[in-house]
This record gives structure tokens, C-alpha cells and sequence, in this order.
């Protein structure tokens, strides 16, 4: 498969601190890739870098075959890069469907003049949206709770909904950050089945930041692992997990 996303020693600091060090990746198409460390090791830097909230001090990104290095974040989501945050950024104050709407409003063909005049064109494209945030939300299982304020959801289905926000951006990357935060054990199982079937369905290359071990075990066929800021380990997750810096230094000691 051809590479989908390269980061070339890719370096930011901030101050006196390096965030990324020297940081090399390269994600081809389709692929489920983990990025692991403690906290603080430049994982959401990378993320970042990579969605143009931050410009890198040195290094090139590219993305399907174009230099990205420069970009800004609204320019890398109609490129085809979508992400998810640490920290639920919903519309809390607006329906389940009306934040997979404005996402989907992205990839809207009328014009200004079409909205301010609300011609048949903007209404046909109004309806269309509304039609395709309900197939996303049927995706995620959300459906039938369309009309409900984003806030209203349980913690695990405002995750879901982040996600077909995310997905309505038709991408070819996504970016997960965290995404099993503060899910039980249950609902990771279901959150790992869940990518599966949206890799299956949308072709879509995975990027994942996550602390819990057994979702990236599960779910990721390679993983890099950061220390502050530099790679400390990059491979097949059964090497990773083996690999006796690794256990030293973020699986916790030495392997049983």
C-alpha cells in the first residue's frame, strides 16, 4: 500500500522545552497505528503538528503526496485530515445531529449567496446534510438520539458522537486522541470493534494516542512509543510490547 502520512524528523519546542525531538513516522494506507508514552511525552504535539494548530521548527510533513508542513488546520480537514481531542470539544449546547451537521456542512456546495438567499439550491443541500448526519449517526448507534442535546449523552456515547463528527468530514486520516478515556472495560471492547468497522466501511488510516495498553494491543497492528519527545521504540505491537526499554521505561519494570 503507498504511504498516506510521512512526518520527516520532525522537531517543535516550546521555550526551553522539546516537545518532539528529531520525530520520524510513516503511516501507509488502512493502517491502525498506536502512539504511546507517559504523559507529556509529545504525543498531542505530534497531533498538532500534523492538523496545523502548530507549525513544526524544523522537519517536513507530508500527506498524500503533498508537503503540509505549512498548513493550516481548516486547509487539513478539507485535505482529508479529521481528528478527536483529548478532552470532549463537542456543541453541548446543540443537538446530537446538528454537531454531525456542521461538520458535514464542510463538504457543502452552495454558496453564500445561496444561504443569504435561501435558494433552492441551499435548501436541497440543507436537506441532503441532514440526511447523511442521520446515516452517521446510525453508524455510531445515536440515531434515536438525534434531537438530544450533545451534553445530555452519557460520557461513552459523546466519545461515539465526537467521532461521526469527525467521520462526516469524509477523511482519509483520523486522529484519536484518547479516545477509551474514561471508558470502562466494556465499552473499550465495543470502541475497538467500533474503528474496526469504520476502517472497513470508510478506508480510512487510523492514528491512536492511547494510555489504556489493551485497546492499542487489541486494535493496533504497529505502534510507536515516545519519551520525551524522541521515539524510543517503533514496530509490530508483539515486538513493542517485548522490547525491554519499552517495559522500563512506560510499561512499568521489568516483564513478568
Amino acid at each position: 500500500m503507498s504511504e498516506l502520512l510521512t512526518l520527516s524528523h520532525v522537531s517543535k519546542a516550546f521555550g526551553g522545552v522539546q516537545a518532539i525531538d528529531d520525530f520520524s513516522l510513516s503511516l501507509h494506507e488502512g493502517a491502525i497505528h498506536g502512539l504511546i508514552g507517559p504523559n507529556g511525552a509529545g504525543k498531542t504535539t505530534i497531533f498538532n503538528t500534523i492538523t496545523g494548530i502548530y507549525r513544526p521548527d524544523g522537519g517536513e510533513i507530508r500527506f498524500d503526496g503533498k508537503v503540509i508542513t505549512d498548513i493550516s488546520p481548516h486547509e487539513a480537514a478539507r485535505l482529508g485530515i479529521a481528528r478527536t481531542f483529548q478532552n470532549i470539544r463537542l456543541f453541548g449546547n446543540l443537538s446530537v445531529a446538528e454537531n454531525v451537521e456542521i461538520a458535514r456542512n464542510m463538504r457543502s456546495t452552495y454558496s453564500l449567496p445561496d444561504a443569504l438567499l435561501r435558494t433552492p439550491r441551499f435548501r436541497r443541500v440543507r436537506r441532503e446534510t441532514a440526511a447523511q448526519a442521520r446515516d452517521y449517526l446510525e453508524i455510531v448507534g445515536l440515531s434515536d438520539r438525534a434531537g438530544e442535546r450533545a451534553d445530555s449523552l452519557p460520557y461513552g456515547h459523546q466519545r461515539k458522537l465526537e467521532i461521526a463528527r469527525a467521520m462526516a468530514t469524509e477523511p482519509k486520516l483520523l486522529l484519536l486522541d484518547e479516545p477509551a478515556a474514561g471508558m470502562n472495560e466494556e465499552e473499550s471492547a465495543e470502541l475497538v470493534d467500533f474503528i474496526f468497522r469504520l476502517r472497513e466501511r470508510f478506508k480510512v488510516t487510523v492514528l491512536l494516542i492511547e494510555h489504556h495498553m489493551d485497546v492499542v494491543a487489541r486494535l493496533c497492528e504497529t505502534c510507536t512509543v515516545l519519551n520525551f519527545g524522541r521515539t524510543l521504540a517503533s514496530g509490530p505491537m508483539e515486538a513493542i510490547r517485548r522490547d525491554p526499554e519499552v517495559v522500563a521505561a512506560y510499561l512499568g519494570g521489568d516483564e513478568a
